[in-house]
């Protein structure tokens, strides 16, 4: 399928719908009942633990920053602020929206609106994407969270680490959410229920920033700016090097995740900061599972699933030639190999689709 067609209300995810491949059963690895209902036990304990941490550290790091602002000696701090509220903020506002970082639901509800307001997200409209995103995971014109679309644009994966194009599109979206609510491609994936509360978010959204670029010219001083905004744009770069290889060169249009998700082994600093989802074929299959318990579900389903990556380096090795081939053939995928041990892909669902792997 050369020339795909990434929008939502286009060709292609009418031609999703009408094959079958839109709200498709997915393949999935088997787990003893008794084994899946211990794994998917909720617990405040885990998830308190590291919030406390992530945010005990960003408030240290902020308040070390501005202790010694404007000198350099401040800028070590300001970076790992930045990681933790550009990057780490990311896998909080995911986990949360799935409702399983913690067991009581207002802490879910709680740090899913903080974190989707640093990492620059309407809450409202990502809590329904991302719903979408499982459904149809990597499906062209259903999935609206695509982060590497064919052909491979190099120049837009570049300025991902930075920030800028994700903050310029944010604030874009947003002030249109707040004059006329969703977008037409929006409302395919938000019930009309939901309309409303994404207008409510952005303009709540707004005067925050507002807010703060007032603070900041009253000041004389883009210090409120370091603490609230520009973290999103210097401090990225982890959630991009993190996220993209989720999913990149690998298949679309496929209904296994073995063939279009990644798992990838990273080091404890990386883990904490992406809450675990380097165990990514994992939590596509079975995204109820917390993310304290994908290392263990990781362990009862790996004998199912292509071999984890060994590390991000690994990844990458592999990803770029990937990228750099599909610039000229959009049909190119990398296609990983199962052990003896796993069931087969199921070839009769999306043979079209694997005819153009190697």
């Amino acid at each position: 399928m050369t020339h795909r067609n990434y929008d939502l209300l286009g060709e292609d995810g009418r031609r999703a719908v009408e094959t079958g491949l839109a709200t498709a059963e997915w393949y999935h690895s088997d787990v003893p009942r008794a084994v899946m209902k211990d794994l998917m036990k909720r617990s405040d304990a885990p998830a308190i633990r590291d919030t406390v941490i992530f945010y005990g550290a960003m408030i240290l790091f902020a308040g070390l920053g501005i202790w010694l602002w404007p000198s350099w000696w401040s800028a070590p701090f300001w970076l790992a602020y930045g990681v933790l509220y550009g990057s780490g903020s990311d896998s909080r506002w995911h986990e949360c929206g799935h409702g399983t970082a913690f067991k009581t639901g207002w802490m879910n509800d709680l740090v899913f609106e903080i974190a989707s307001f640093m990492i620059m997200r309407n809450s409202s409209t990502w809590r329904w994407s991302h719903a979408r995103h499982h459904t149809d995971t990597y499906i062209v014109g259903r999935d609206p969270e695509i982060a590497v679309m064919r052909p491979t644009q190099m120049f837009k994966i570049l300025l991902a680490f930075v920030g800028v194009l994700d903050v310029w599109a944010y604030f874009k979206g947003t002030i249109y959410n707040a004059v006329y609510g969703p977008t037409e491609a929006e409302k395919t994936f938000i019930p009309a229920s939901g309309w409303a509360k994404v207008t409510y978010v952005a303009r709540i959204s707004l005067a925050i920033y507002a807010a703060t670029i007032l603070l900041a010219v009253w000041m004389g001083s883009i210090l409120p700016l370091m603490v609230i905004g520009l973290p999103r744009i210097y401090g990225s770069w982890h959630m991009v090097l993190t996220g993209l290889f989720q999913h990149g060169g690998l298949a679309d249009n496929v209904l296994d995740h073995r063939l279009n998700s990644r798992t990838v082994y990273i080091n404890p600093i990386s883990r904490f900061i992406y809450w675990n989802m380097n165990y990514h074929i994992e939590h596509h299959m079975f995204p109820m599972v917390p993310y304290h318990a994908l290392p263990r579900l990781h362990e009862v389903i790996k004998a199912d699933l292509p071999a984890p990556t060994p590390s991000m380096w690994a990844a990458y090795k592999e990803i770029w030639p990937a990228w750099i081939r599909q610039m000229r053939d959009e049909d190119y995928f990398i296609k990983r190999a199962l052990p003896a041990t796993a069931r087969p892909y199921r070839e009769d669902l999306h043979t079209a689709a694997l005819g153009a792997a190697e």
